[in-house]
């Protein structure tokens, strides 16, 4: 068994991942991910509902957290990636 060695760089670009959301909030969350995304209403529902989906790729960490912010302030549950 061979040991690997991991180069560990650091990350600059992130995505930004809905994971849930809180049903009582799931319109609110819809509005945001559209305000987001700059998807259609159709696009972003089916977004919501097929969670666990990315909402925007290649982010940089501040814009991310700052997106993160915004989502769960609606009720989401979101992870950076």
């Amino acid at each position: 068994m061979g040991v690997e060695s991991e180069t560990v760089e650091e990350k600059t670009i992130f995505d930004l991942k809905l994971v849930g959301f809180d049903a009582k909030a799931k319109i609110k969350v819809i509005k945001e991910v559209r305000s987001i995304s700059g998807l259609g209403l159709k696009e972003a529902k089916e977004l919501v509902e097929g969670a666990p989906k990315v909402v925007q790729k290649d982010l940089k960490q501040d814009l991310a957290e700052e997106l993160k912010a915004k989502l769960e302030a609606v009720g989401a549950q979101v992870e950076i990636v």
